[in-house]
């Protein structure tokens, strides 16, 4: 493997050693991709403010997500299919977090199941949950969340329908997939050889929440016709309160893009909102998380943590989410890429990185603590026009 310094260093490797199918999964967003580039432009069109002759000699950037101490603002966003990256993916994942004093979040969607997880790790880990139109397996689900000692629910609101990814159509990720397509990937399959070894010695190849818990689920098209037909577009507010009755601790909203559903998460007892477009997977020609942020901030001041997630791949990114409001952020693509390239290590390796430029960053700013940063660490920043971003240039309203 190459030296490894920053999270981008991880593609070519991620790239090689794992199918395509599994590798597009992970970079790709829906229909022309534009928010899902959009999300990395727009934070790299802000600008830090480097300060000199300030004693940065001791630094700290540990603080606290949903009431819970990490080591440094972030937490691993639920990733559906995490185990089709690298075999027991979520696991790994879940390992290497906890090693790093950071949160780990298991998706609906995982291929490790729940009670997986939990046997492999010794602290609690997030749980996200999808709202699918079988009640019954929500309802049993957050059960199972609640028994295996997860410390927070993040229930994912921007899933009515699946955006359109053409890549994963194309690849025979969704929709029926025909004979052709089926030799196809077989035949990438087997150019590589390290994922296939890897993926027959593990038993966990499937959805490990929801096959062997849902009736007439027993192989992956029978999980593919019940998930396209469970996700439910008639998802509410009211739906959001059903959860909170459920769940006594802490509950996330993930998702939320404008200032209006972030004061409607607040009015149901939320705890959290991540403002999230579902990198870029969801609805194309949607805002930037970035861009979305500092309005969001402004609507619902304290009345619950602001998180944020999408186009985060450096430190400076975290920095910079912090300044405009986010408490902490979610990681998805810059874990996934280590994970598919090193497994646990590479995980481990990533938040290394982002510790690293986070640490150096806030020191070139001027700050000793991650806690003390806010708009004042970033250049030109101007209260009185504040700037909203649109990818390549940064226009005052």
């Amino acid at each position: 493997m190459p030296v490894i310094t920053q999270i981008d260093d991880f593609k070519p490797v991620a790239k090689r050693k794992i199918p395509r199918m599994f590798y597009d999964l992970v970079d790709a967003g829906s229909y022309t991709e534009t928010t899902y580039r959009a999300n990395e432009a727009d934070l790299a069109t802000i600008r830090l403010k480097p300060r000199v002759c300030v004693n940065v000699a001791d630094r700290s950037l540990a603080t606290t997500m949903a009431g819970q101490p990490v080591s440094l603002p972030v937490a691993l966003a639920p990733v559906g299919s995490a185990g089709t990256i690298h075999a027991d993916g979520e696991i790994l994942a879940a390992r290497a977090a906890e090693a790093a004093g950071v949160p780990f979040t298991l998706s609906t969607m995982s291929i490790c199941s729940i009670e997986d997880v939990a046997a492999a790790v010794k602290k609690p880990f997030w749980f996200q949950l999808y709202m699918m139109k079988d009640r019954d397996f929500v309802e049993k689900l957050i059960a199972r969340a609640r028994a295996a000692n997860c410390s927070a629910l993040v229930m994912t609101v921007d899933l009515p329908t699946i955006g359109q990814r053409h890549k994963d159509y194309k690849n025979g990720m969704v929709g029926q997939v025909g004979p052709l397509k089926k030799i196809a990937n077989l035949l990438n399959y087997a150019s590589k050889p390290g994922w296939c070894l890897d993926m027959a010695r593990t038993p966990r190849r499937h959805f490990g929440n929801v096959m062997g818990h849902v009736a007439g689920i027993d192989t992956l098209d029978d999980f593919k016709i019940w998930s396209a037909a469970n996700f439910d577009p008639s998802i509410t507010w009211k739906d959001v309160e059903w959860v909170r009755s459920l769940w006594d601790g802490p509950l996330i909203l993930k998702g939320i893009m404008t200032g209006e559903d972030a004061e409607m998460a607040a009015s149901c007892g939320t705890d959290a909102i991540v403002v999230s477009n579902h990198g870029g997977r969801q609805l194309d020609g949607a805002p930037s998380s970035i861009s979305a942020l500092p309005r969001i901030a402004d609507a619902v001041g304290d009345r619950l943590e602001l998180w944020m997630d999408g186009g985060v791949r450096r430190g400076q990114d975290i920095l910079k989410a912090r300044a405009l409001g986010a408490r902490g952020v979610f990681i998805g693509r810059a874990f996934l890429y280590g994970l598919a390239a090193a497994g646990q290590a590479g995980v481990a390796r990533s938040l290394d990185i982002l510790r690293g430029e986070l640490d150096v960053s806030l020191a070139l700013c001027g700050y000793t603590d991650i806690n003390q940063v806010t708009t004042d660490c970033l250049a030109d920043w101007r209260e009185q026009h504040r700037p909203e971003y649109c990818t390549g240039q940064l226009l005052d309203r």
